[in-house]
């Protein structure tokens, strides 16, 4: 029960800092605004974090609690091809519609120059551990390619995010990475799909 307050707590820290940083700018945001938005304590914010800096790192929560939440929404009738693209969409919207792009171009940049630990590649993070869920029960229905181990289709999934987001950062977000992905990301991903022959065939 304590590690579920425990969770509780950051993520309420982390979704009301994120939701300051997108309504306010990071630079306007201060942690006494973070602590009163989460209804939390300052001694609870400086549990979890150094300061205010170390919350770029935490987008990578953000998007886990996302995920979490889509989990029970994921019609099991759909084609694990289709599970996927439709994660991509509902995390993308969520991107376009509440992720500034300053923040999220700050999150890649930090990932590139920290020694420390990169969040985007923790394969524990309920990410990888879904996608590998899906890919795997999609391979046993016949659904996804057999001859690609689970691992190597996540990471081509988890690798094609990466270079939209990328590329939406370099753009300055000129365009909606929701619709450009759900374009974009079949036709990179198409050929993990096991082909099903036409009625006759």
């Amino acid at each position: 029960m304590a590690k579920k307050n425990t969770r509780n707590t950051k993520s309420r820290i982390v979704s009301a800092a994120w939701k300051l940083f997108y309504e306010n700018g990071y630079d306007d945001t201060t942690v006494e605004e973070i602590v009163e938005e989460s209804g939390t304590s300052k001694g609870s914010f400086y549990h979890y974090f150094s300061g205010k800096d170390a919350l770029l790192s935490s987008l990578s929560d953000l998007f886990d609690d996302k995920y979490q939440e889509l989990i029970p929404t994921l019609d099991p009738e759909m084609d694990s091809f289709e599970q996927l693209m439709y994660l991509n969409r509902e995390m993308f919207l969520m991107i376009d519609d509440s992720i500034s792009l300053d923040l999220t171009a700050r999150l890649y940049a930090s990932q590139l120059i920290t020694t420390g630990e990169k969040h985007l590649l923790d394969h524990n993070r309920i990410y990888y551990k879904l996608l590998r869920q899906i890919v795997t029960e999609g391979q046993k229905k016949g659904e996804l390619r057999e001859d690609v181990s689970v691992n190597e289709i996540v990471k081509a999934y988890a690798l094609c995010e990466r270079a939209l987001i990328y590329d939406w950062c370099i753009s300055n977000g000129d365009y909606s990475l929701c619709q450009y992905a759900k374009s974009m990301m079949p036709v990179f991903l198409n050929s993990f799909r096991v082909k099903k022959a036409k009625n006759g065939e």
